[in-house]
């Protein structure tokens, strides 16, 4: 997939892989990007450090702000030919935790699951138009191997890469390119939730991981693994179980020593 002079959307673009993937890109020589945000505080931040990007407030959770994205980047960038659904979050839950709401226990599923859908389905009419298009769903290697203290982000993350396999299928008789790009544990603000649990697991360098990603985009690789992720994958074909329950083991000893 070529990346020089395309038009590129990129949800959740304010911090971590999102702001990183922006940073490469515009190396790359992309002609246009745009990113989305929720916090139009940040979003102003970036757009100070990167004056020549175009901003958008924009929630991936709601279906009317999605149509009101498409709507104005379609008509500002007809163009567009590539969107990079990135947009997430991630939560340590415990699940025997009935205080939560049925809203907020299941965000990690509107955001970082549905929201991909929407943005694909909203956008893909257009993109089926270009001379050459692309999706880059951005799942992780937790959907391999669920992480015991984010079940639902596991969950969300495990149908965003069943769904992305689908839909390459599905794409194939098109100018669509799917890929997939599924990050190890990576340095960014994510892991925030968890910066109090020392775990034996190592976070990869973001601009290493989305270097892998955008190589592995140039070279036409609909599944992208970088860092530990091709390892997740292995266990998690080997033996689920016996896998889970030792970085279940771990979680607990790291937990302890914690407090």
């Amino acid at each position: 997939m070529q990346l020089a002079n395309s038009t590129i959307l990129i949800t959740g673009g304010t911090s971590g892989i999102g702001l990183e993937f922006l940073k490469q890109l515009h190396r790359q020589g992309a002609a246009k990007i745009i990113i989305t945000g929720r916090d139009p505080s940040k979003l102003e931040q970036i757009k100070q450090q990167f004056p020549h990007i175009r901003i958008l407030q924009s929630d991936v959770s709601n279906t009317k702000e999605i149509e009101q994205l498409y709507n104005q980047v379609t008509r500002e960038f007809p163009a567009l030919n590539i969107i990079i659904n990135n947009a997430g979050i991630m939560r340590n839950l415990n699940l025997q935790d009935t205080s939560m709401d049925l809203d907020t226990l299941v965000q990690e599923i509107d955001i970082n699951l549905s929201g991909s859908i929407r943005m694909v389905h909203q956008f893909l009419p257009h993109l089926k138009k270009q001379p050459a298009a692309a999706i880059v769903n951005i799942s992780s290697g937790l959907a391999f191997i669920p992480f015991p203290l984010s079940p639902v982000y596991s969950a969300a993350k495990a149908g965003i890469h069943a769904y992305t396999q689908v839909l390459r299928l599905q794409l194939k008789n098109t100018v669509v390119k799917v890929f997939e790009v599924a990050p190890p544990s990576t340095e960014t603000p994510l892991q925030n939730a968890f910066s109090n649990i020392q775990t034996s697991l190592t976070n990869m360098p973001v601009d290493k991981m989305v270097t892998a990603a955008i190589q592995g985009i140039m070279k036409d690789q609909p599944e992208i693994l970088p860092g530990m992720t091709k390892t997740l994958r292995l266990m998690g074909r080997l033996a689920p179980r016996f896998f889970l329950n030792l970085i279940n083991r771990t979680v607990e000893k790291a937990t302890r020593k914690s407090k």
